[in-house]
């Protein structure tokens, strides 16, 4: 009844995967390899759950 009141998990997560890959970008640029690679696989587990959301989604919209 009250959907609207419910929030996005795909948002949520997409603003998280954005916020690791500007960490990343900036343990990079310090030279900080170590933590530049693991932050980008944090950011890529993200990005699976990303689209095993939305594959989902689309799987439950009727067409």
């Amino acid at each position: 009844m009250f959907s609207f009141f419910k929030k996005d998990p795909v948002k949520k997560l997409n603003t998280l995967y954005e916020a690791k890959l500007k960490e990343a970008m900036y343990a990079q640029r310090n030279g900080d390899i170590k933590s530049y690679s693991m932050i980008t696989a944090e950011a890529e587990k993200i990005a699976i759950q990303i689209q095993e959301l939305e594959s989902s989604k689309s799987k439950l919209k009727p067409e």
